[in-house]
């Protein structure tokens, strides 16, 4: 039986600890948290949980954190608000720079994209 939360599909083989890390939102820690709450040790593989355990997981989740859908849509309202403020995280954001202080001489290739060569200026020569 296929463990189906928040519309994410979680592995069978894994132990519970893990598997809940593959909804967007919860990371080891919560996820650790999460399962103390219900009553479920943290080995159980998820092949081996009762559908009473997956609905306590399920509730505890969705009354207590928000996550998929929910959290990634209010990141990019975030993001957006930060440019439409024109504060300086969200002119970073707009012109797709670090935000964080990083320096942009050299690295920063991840946010800037593939290098653009500018070619020299020609000398006239007499």
């Amino acid at each position: 039986m296929a463990v189906r939360i928040l519309g994410v599909d979680l592995p069978q083989n894994k132990r519970g600890e893990i598997a809940l890390t593959y909804i967007y939102g919860i990371g080891c820690g919560l996820s650790s948290k999460i399962l103390t709450e219900a009553g479920i040790d943290r080995d159980t593989r998820i092949k081996d949980w009762t559908d009473v355990q997956v609905a306590a997981v399920r509730e505890i989740i969705s009354r207590n954190f928000k996550v998929e859908g929910d959290l990634r849509s209010e990141i990019q309202l975030n993001i957006k608000r930060l440019m439409d403020i024109g504060c300086y995280r969200g002119i970073r954001h707009r012109i797709g720079l670090p935000l964080r202080g990083q320096s942009t001489k050299n690295n920063a290739r991840t946010r800037k994209g593939k290098r653009k060569t500018v070619a020299n200026k020609k000398r006239v020569t007499k």
